[in-house]
């Protein structure tokens, strides 16, 4: 699998954004998923619609 790289930062400014969400990355769940690497389960995280 690739590996992608995280870039740390604590400010992110999107324009044009339709919404976004705070899940919790989990292994197995009944909704749609999102590729994650897995060092992030468990993990709080924000999924952003553009």
């Amino acid at each position: 699998m690739k590996e992608v790289a995280i870039q740390a930062q604590n400010h992110i400014e999107i324009d044009g954004i339709e919404g976004f969400f705070i899940r919790k990355v989990t292994k197995f769940g009944n909704s749609a998923k999102v590729d994650c690497p897995k060092e992030y389960i468990n993990r709080t995280v924000y999924l952003v619609i553009i």
